[in-house]
């Protein structure tokens, strides 16, 4: 009984710690979401709302860093629940940085939004919104143990990679034909940096997940 008691109250504990993440996940999906609205819309008040925001994504992060060190030191999970909450962990870390690059975009959007707009933004949200999916479908895989959904996110990467390269190779164009367009398209290039960055912190969470729900790692395979 006493057993039971303990298990009980470990599984409590596992299931916090998945809730905690999935509420800071989409606090960190919102401000994405926002930064890139903030560009579009040219809108620098919620601009300045995702940078003021993101004291809040941080102390989350440290909230759950800290509950999870705590369950590793009292408990001493085994095997699955040992890799999850080490997963746990990872996407605590990534899920920071990735609210990191939004308030980055956000300050790049104060910046472009004072000045004339270089070009229509069209790659730029079909990034966001890539990247968004990966993230959200990366924490759906997470929470239900889904590896070949974690891979399919992997595989994702690719298409903001593309996209990436697409942008930089336009912007170039602008910059070679008028230097004066030059401040702008590198702010632009910034912007477009950043979405990668988040995909990729979204392609080491999917990695991580194929980890915990199969013990392999797939890291230098796909």
């Amino acid at each position: 009984m006493k057993k039971s008691h303990i298990d009980s109250h470990f599984d409590r504990f596992l299931l916090e710690i998945r809730e905690k993440l999935l509420t800071m996940a989409a606090s960190v999906e919102k401000a994405i979401y926002d930064a890139i609205r903030a560009l579009v819309e040219r809108d620098s008040d919620l601009a300045r709302q995702v940078i003021q925001g993101d004291k809040d994504i941080d102390a989350q992060e440290v909230a759950l860093e800290e509950r999870c060190i705590r369950l590793l030191a009292m408990r001493q999970p085994m095997a699955s629940d040992l890799r999850f909450v080490a997963t746990a962990i990872k996407i605590n870390a990534d899920l920071e940085r990735i609210a990191d690059n939004a308030v980055n975009i956000a300050e790049r959007a104060l910046e472009l939004n004072q000045e004339p707009m270089l070009k229509p933004y069209i790659d730029i949200p079909r990034m966001s919104d890539t990247a968004r999916s990966m993230l959200r479908d990366t924490l759906d895989a997470f929470v239900n143990q889904d590896a070949d959904m974690a891979i399919e996110v992997i595989k994702t990467d690719e298409v903001v990679d593309d996209l990436n390269s697409q942008i930089f190779r336009e912007l170039l164009t602008f910059m070679m034909e008028d230097p004066h367009t030059i401040p702008r398209a590198i702010r632009i290039m910034f912007v477009s940096k950043y979405l990668e960055r988040i995909a990729d912190h979204a392609t080491n969470i999917a990695e991580m997940v194929v980890f915990m729900a199969t013990g392999r790692s797939v890291r230098h395979e796909l």
